[in-house]
């Protein structure tokens, strides 16, 4: 059995997947690497064969029709025979000297039966004209280089919410609690990440800086412009993360604490994005989530309004959503986040 699994979800990735795969295969036979073609119409397919021949015991290529990159990640945990499995996107990179560094020491805790749910490492903001890099860490948040719980997590601030660059799952647990990506919609990491939390038991910590995440195309789904062209998927998404769980009956209070925090900084993007595009049709759909929120549980809808900016998302009139994206801009930079 292969200690991990790595899958990349490639679309029309042929400009930049080899970076991506060459950075992986030092993991050698430790490691399956499955590359997913998501129906692409460029030389993506080509080039996931060609790895394939080349290394059939290391590199799967799986094709399949276009799904979106949810789906893509669910073909490849539905391919994925390792202990562990981890998601690296086709333009973003892995550090060498982490990525040994990680690979020993899964197969340590393996070895002494110490399997753990959730391994966590850094992950680094490479953007595109930066010369300053900036790290996201977890060390004033979680014990390092020891298996801990949930009752062992410290402080949590808004800015330390774990994205899909900062986790390996154990591949068993996220088949078992269920976990799969809806199709043809972007923002899914948000899923990956916030779905199996309460499934975790037992957590790892190495404070390295593992992934390398990619910043600075035009058409990332990340840029700005481009969220609230896809306002529909991430609202989608934002009420999948509602629907996933009573956060008032988890039994885990830093759990709880913890979810709520992810939840109101997807809330909180979802919202400012409608209120940067101020567009009837958006706003419309900003005002229908906050009901929907309100409707589902009134318990959330009230710790949500008294959040970091609940309050002053929902300010009437343009002079107000003006005063909305202020505040927006100033807590990014306070709290870190995108």
């Amino acid at each position: 059995m292969k200690l991990l699994s790595i899958a990349i979800p490639c679309y029309n990735s042929a400009e930049y997947m080899r970076k991506c795969i060459e950075c992986l295969l030092p993991g050698g036979e430790d490691v399956e690497i499955i590359i997913v073609n998501d129906g692409s119409k460029d030389d993506t397919p080509r080039i996931a064969d060609e790895y394939a021949a080349k290394y059939p015991t290391i590199v799967k290529a799986v094709h399949q029709e276009n799904g979106g990159h949810g789906e893509a990640v669910n073909a490849g945990l539905r391919n994925a025979t390792g202990i562990y499995f981890k998601v690296v996107d086709s333009d973003d990179k892995v550090n060498p000297t982490s990525y040994q560094l990680i690979l020993k020491k899964l197969d340590e805790l393996t070895h002494k039966g110490e399997s753990v749910d959730m391994f966590i490492s850094n992950y680094v903001y490479d953007k595109v004209g930066v010369k300053h890099k900036k790290v996201m860490q977890y060390r004033n948040m979680l014990p390092t280089d020891r298996i801990f719980g949930w009752n062992d997590v410290k402080h949590v601030r808004k800015a330390h919410y774990i994205l899909m660059h900062s986790v390996i799952y154990r591949t068993q647990m996220l088949k078992d609690c269920g976990l799969e990506l809806p199709k043809h919609t972007f923002y899914v990491d948000s899923i990956f990440v916030y779905y199996p939390l309460p499934h975790v038991k037992k957590m790892y910590y190495m404070d390295t800086n593992f992934y390398l995440y990619y910043i600075g195309r035009e058409d990332q789904s990340v840029n700005e412009e481009i969220m609230i062209k896809r306002l529909d998927q991430q609202l989608r998404v934002n009420r999948i993360m509602i629907d996933a769980y009573n956060l008032r009956t988890l039994p885990n209070r830093k759990l709880r604490n913890y979810m709520f925090n992810y939840l109101e900084i997807i809330t909180t993007v979802s919202s400012i994005m409608a209120i940067k595009s101020g567009t009837k049709e958006h706003l419309m759909d900003k005002a229908e989530l906050w009901e929907y929120i309100k409707e589902k549980d009134r318990w959330l809808y009230r710790k949500l309004r008294h959040g970091i900016m609940g309050e002053s998302m929902n300010l009437p009139g343009r002079g107000g959503r003006k005063i909305s994206v202020g505040l927006y801009r100033i807590t990014q930079k306070i709290f870190g986040f995108n």
